[in-house]
């Protein structure tokens, strides 16, 4: 029986057909290369090893390598690493080209995971994520929602995201404290003109205070004053707040901060 570690935020699944759906919401086939983080008791696993061309799948928790090797998926890759610590650069060598991630995600590395492969690479071409259903929420809100922000803008920015499945909590072993949600995010061609970091970095200041107007929240941005802003977005859109601000709303002003 494995020791469930909460420090490594531990939930497995055993139900082969919410597996199944997982694998089949990632419309994975027998020519992809699939990149699987927390790979657990290897459940998952199995079944990507079924559809896929190749499987390399990361595990922190090197207390699991007798029960993932004995499952002997000829076309697996086991790592016993930390996903979000290794480069890059490292972990792409196993693959020959393009991939796909499916995983299910510690809770406590789910956003920093999704930027991590968003940001530092054009060879993932699709994300299909297990996640809190509250984090599911965000990433595909839309403005003027509660749950709209940073994180519902950057993630629609680089991809196409939409909650394919909600997964109820007694789903998984031991059972958390919340329900979850299946997320697909096919990665978006980035735009030729637009530095993706400075971008990053103006919807942050934008949404800094919440409650505040654009105008009291980008003050300071670029040693921008109050009328600078006014004559650069004019009265109206000054006088909004982040929350209201469709994707191309924010596109468009960060091009007008750049003339």
């Amino acid at each position: 029986m494995h020791n469930f570690k909460k420090k490594f935020g531990q939930n497995f699944i055993t139900d082969t057909n919410l597996l199944k759906a997982i694998v089949s919401d990632g419309e994975i086939n027998n020519e992809d290369e699939v990149l699987e983080i927390g790979a657990g008791a290897g459940s998952l696993t199995k079944q990507l090893s079924e559809q896929a061309k190749k499987v390399v799948a990361y595990e922190i928790d090197k207390d699991l390598q007798p029960t993932l090797e004995s499952l002997e998926l000829n076309n697996v890759k086991f790592i016993y690493k930390d996903a979000l610590k290794e480069p890059i650069k490292e972990i792409e060598k196993e693959f020959s080209g393009t991939y796909k991630i499916v995983a299910n995600l510690p809770y406590y590395i789910t956003t920093p995971l999704i930027f991590k492969f968003l940001t530092e690479t054009n060879k993932v071409t699709s994300l299909t994520i297990m996640v809190q259903k509250e984090v599911a929420d965000r990433i595909v809100a839309k403005e003027g929602s509660k749950d709209y922000g940073v994180l519902s803008v950057m993630c629609q920015f680089y991809s196409l995201p939409k909650i394919t499945r909600i997964v109820k909590r007694q789903m998984f072993y031991p059972i958390p404290n919340v329900d979850s949600a299946i997320v697909t995010m096919k990665k978006k061609e980035m735009p030729k003109d637009i530095n993706i970091y400075q971008f990053e970095h103006f919807v942050k200041k934008c949404f800094s205070m919440r409650r505040k107007t654009l105008l009291n929240n980008l003050i300071g941005y670029n040693n921008m004053s109050k009328e600078d802003i006014v004559n650069k977005l004019g009265e109206e859109m000054s006088n909004k707040r982040a929350e209201t601000l469709s994707l191309e709303d924010f596109l468009k002003m960060f091009k007008q901060f750049k003339v």
